[in-house]
C-alpha cells in the first residue's frame, strides 16, 4: 500500500481539496482527509505532498511516438519516457508510422509494443483508410478488437466526400470516433505558414484559415447525417471555434481538443523559431488565438492534447518551406496550460479536467480520475517551480520546440502509473521518502 498525504487533490467533478490519497494493487483505494494515520499503519511506502498538487494522470488523446518506421524521430520507449516525465500517464499514438497503423495487425504489434517498452499506457488509433491515402476504408471492428480507441488519417485530410461519409458510417457501426485532421488541400497547398500579415512579410506560401474550416463544416454536416463521433483535431481559428459553438448548440454529434502551442502563440514566433514554429495548423493570429481559448473556457473546445510531433533537428534544418510540420509537447503541454491558468484565460480545474477527465472520456477510456476502484495513475505537481525550457534536456528525442528559453512555473515531480513510480524529477528526495 502506498500513502500520498498532505496534498492538494485537484479531481473535477470527485474531489478538490486537501486531501490523503491511499493506493493498494495498483488501484485507488480511498481520497480524503484524514486517511494518514490509517496508511501509516498499513503503507509500505508513504510520500509527503506538502505544497504539491494531486492530479490524475494526464491523459493526451493525440500524440505521435513514430514507431514502427522513424525510431530515429522518437520511440514508444522514449515517447512515453516524455510523456509521464510531461505528466502524462496515457497516450494516444495516431497511426502516421512506417508502414501506416492500418491493420489488426500492426494495432496488436503497437500494443505489444508498447507493454514490453512503454512507460506510459499507449492505446492506439487507426488509419480510416489503407496507407491513409485517402480512398479505401480499412476494418474498423478489427482494429478495433486488437485495441484502437478511434479512427484518423491525421496528417492527411480524407478529401473525398463519400470516402469520409463511408468511414463515419462504418465507424459509427463499431462505436470508434474519428478523430479529423481538417485541410482542404486545393487551399492550403504548398503553404508553410498562416496567411497574413507575417507570412507576406517573410515571403512563405501561406495557408489560410478557411482551409481548416471548410472541412470542419463539411464533416459536422457528415456527421450529423450518420450518426458518428466526430472529434476535430487542434482547433487552430476563430471560424473553426464557431462553426463547433453553433454545432454544440443545435446538438450535433462534435467534439473538439486545442494544443499548447495554439493558444500560447501567434505566428509572430515564426520569426524568432523559423522551422521549430511550422506546424499543422499553423500558428495563426492574435484573434485566433483569442477565439482558442474562448472555446476552451466555455467547452466549446473539450480537451487539450499535445500533438506531440517529434522530428529530428537536421529534418528542421531544412528551411521553412522544406522542413517537416510539427512540434514536441508532451514535456511542455502542462506548464503552459498553467501559464494559460495564471493569466486568466481558463480556471484551474477545466484546465485539469481537460487534461485528463475529459479526453479520456472522449475515447471510452476509464482514465483520468482518482475516483476509487480506479488505476492509481497520479501526477503530482509542484505549481511553485519555475524552470527554463531547455530542449537538451527533454526526454523525447525531439528538440524541436518554439518554447526553448521560455521561462514557466509549475512542474511535475512525481508520476505514478498503476501505483508505480515511472518519473521522478528528483532521486534524493524519492530516497527519503519524500515527494
Amino acid at each position: 500500500m502506498i500513502l500520498i498525504h498532505g496534498g492538494q487533490v485537484i479531481d473535477p467533478g470527485h474531489w478538490v481539496g486537501m486531501a490523503d490519497l491511499l493506493i493498494d494493487q495498483g488501484l485507488i483505494v480511498a481520497v480524503g482527509p484524514g486517511l494518514t494515520a490509517l496508511g501509516r499503519g498499513l503503507a509500505q511506502e508513504s510520500f509527503d505532498a506538502r505544497g504539491l498538487w494531486i492530479l490524475p494522470g494526464l491523459v493526451d488523446l493525440h500524440a505521435h511516438l513514430r514507431e514502427p518506421g522513424f525510431e530515429y524521430k522518437e520511440t514508444i520507449a522514449t515517447g512515453t519516457a516524455a510523456a509521464v516525465a510531461g505528466g502524462f500517464t496515457t497516450v494516444c499514438c495516431m497511426p502516421n508510422t512506417n508502414p501506416v497503423n492500418d491493420s489488426a495487425e500492426m494495432t496488436g504489434w503497437i500494443v505489444r509494443r508498447a507493454t514490453a517498452t512503454g512507460q506510459a499506457r499507449v492505446y492506439p488509433i487507426g488509419a480510416i483508410t489503407q496507407a491513409s491515402q485517402g480512398r479505401e476504408l480499412n476494418d474498423f471492428d478489427a482494429m478495433k478488437r486488437a485495441g484502437c480507441v478511434a479512427v484518423s488519417d491525421d496528417g492527411k485530410p480524407v478529401m473525398d466526400d463519400e470516402v469520409m461519409r463511408r468511414a463515419m458510417e462504418r465507424a459509427s457501426a463499431v462505436d470508434l470516433p474519428v478523430i479529423d485532421h481538417c485541410e482542404d488541400l486545393t487551399l492550403s497547398g504548398c503553404g508553410c505558414m498562416n496567411e497574413g500579415p507575417v507570412s507576406r512579410a517573410l515571403g512563405w506560401p501561406a495557408i489560410p484559415s478557411r482551409s481548416e474550416t471548410r472541412m470542419v463544416e463539411r464533416d459536422i454536416r457528415l456527421a450529423r447525417e450518420t450518426g458518428a463521433r466526430l472529434h476535430v483535431a487542434h482547433v487552430s481559428s476563430t471560424d473553426t471555434v464557431d462553426a463547433l459553438r453553433r454545432a454544440k448548440a443545435q446538438g450535433w454529434p462534435v467534439t473538439a481538443e486545442a494544443c499548447p502551442h495554439h493558444f500560447m502563440l501567434t505566428d509572430e514566433a515564426v520569426r524568432r523559431s523559423g522551422p521549430n514554429a511550422k506546424m499543422n495548423p499553423p500558428l495563426r493570429g492574435e484573434r485566433d488565438r483569442a477565439a482558442v481559448i474562448e472555446g476552451l473556457a466555455d467547452g466549446t473546445i473539450d480537451a487539450i492534447a499535445t500533438d506531440h510531433a517529434p522530428h529530428a533537428e537536421y529534418e528542421k534544418q531544412r528551411g521553412m518551406d522544406r522542413a517537416p510540420f510539427g512540434i514536441v509537447g508532451l514535456e511542455t503541454a502542462l506548464a503552459l496550460t498553467l501559464r494559460l491558468v495564471q493569466e486568466g484565460g481558463i480556471s484551474m480545474e477545466r484546465a485539469v479536467a481537460c487534461l485528463t477527465s475529459v479526453p479520456a472520456g472522449l475515447l471510452r477510456l476509464q482514465k483520468g480520475t482518482l475516483k476509487p476502484g480506479s488505476d492509481a495513475d497520479v501526477t503530482v505537481v509542484d505549481p511553485k517551480a519555475e524552470w527554463t525550457v531547455d530542449p537538451e534536456e527533454f526526454h523525447s528525442k525531439g528538440r524541436n520546440t518554439p518554447f526553448a528559453g521560455w521561462r514557466l512555473k509549475g512542474r511535475v515531480v512525481r508520476t505514478l502509473v498503476g501505483g508505480r513510480v515511472v518519473f521522478t524529477s528528483d532521486a534524493s528526495r524519492l530516497e527519503r521518502g519524500i515527494l
